[in-house]
């Protein structure tokens, strides 16, 4: 992917310096450190939702899913530190001064069926503990819960550079009750908004209700460039034309 593709998120954070390692690709195997570099974890699935039935979110925009680190094949670790199922996510947010992105995950980052808190302990025991360069010894300076702020701070940033929504209706593509689109006309705008082809998923049979954005990195996730990146391992279930419904 030409460098011209890269989305630098930067964040504060206290974690161990890599300047050895600033140029290297995840899943290219070039480094062995994985404070510096995610590994196995290094292809990157920044998950969106469009929820229809119920409805979350504004009726102009997706949804936060998260952001899922695979093992560059489509497989996944999951759950890889129990010691770290933080239960409160909103104070540890609001202890670290992210009250700005913790208003912004209540209307970005909800749920359909529990609480937004119990989601967002959800995304990060399932799939944030799994990041190797949010790992606690990869912290100079580690204060308790600290990785995981960083991992909601990121998943926050890198979403605001991903509006779905608007890369449809600039391609003239927009919920509809009445008409479907193809799904490769979809998949073209977003392709050509986004610097790499990304995934869609469906419910219902054709009802458009997921996407995968894939990224590779170069440096630790608290501090990134991500790179647009083909979704290796992951596929559409989605026919040849696809229902995109208002919410």
């Amino acid at each position: 992917v030409a460098l011209t593709a890269v989305l630098p998120i930067a964040l504060a954070g206290t974690h161990e310096s890599c300047p050895n390692t600033s140029a290297d690709l995840s899943c290219s195997g070039s480094s062995s450190n994985t404070c510096c570099i995610d590994s196995p974890g290094g292809l990157f699935q920044q998950v969106q939702f469009w929820d229809t039935d119920p409805v979350t979110g504004p009726d102009s925009s997706w949804t936060i899913h998260g952001l899922w680190p695979n093992n560059c094949d489509g497989t996944y670790s999951e759950s890889c530190d129990s010691s770290r199922d933080y239960t409160d996510i909103t104070t540890l947010l609001t202890n670290a001064g992210q009250t700005s992105v913790l208003d912004y995950m209540q209307t970005y980052w909800v749920s359909d069926d529990e609480s937004n808190e119990a989601f967002w302990e959800h995304e990060w025991g399932t799939h944030g503990t799994c990041i190797s360069t949010l790992d606690t010894d990869c912290y100079t300076s580690y204060t308790e819960g600290q990785e995981a702020v960083d991992f909601f701070v990121t998943v926050v940033g890198l979403f605001k550079t991903l509006p779905t929504y608007t890369w449809l209706s600039n391609a003239g593509i927009t919920p509809s009750s009445s008409k479907t689109y193809k799904l490769s006309a979809l998949t073209s705008a977003l392709e050509s908004a986004f610097g790499a082809a990304p995934v869609l998923l469906c419910e219902d049979t054709d009802v458009v209700y997921e996407i995968y954005y894939c990224f590779n990195t170069q440096g630790p996730l608290n501090n990134a460039t991500f790179i647009p990146a083909a979704c290796t391992g992951s596929s559409t279930n989605c026919p040849s034309k696809v229902s995109y419904p208002p919410k």
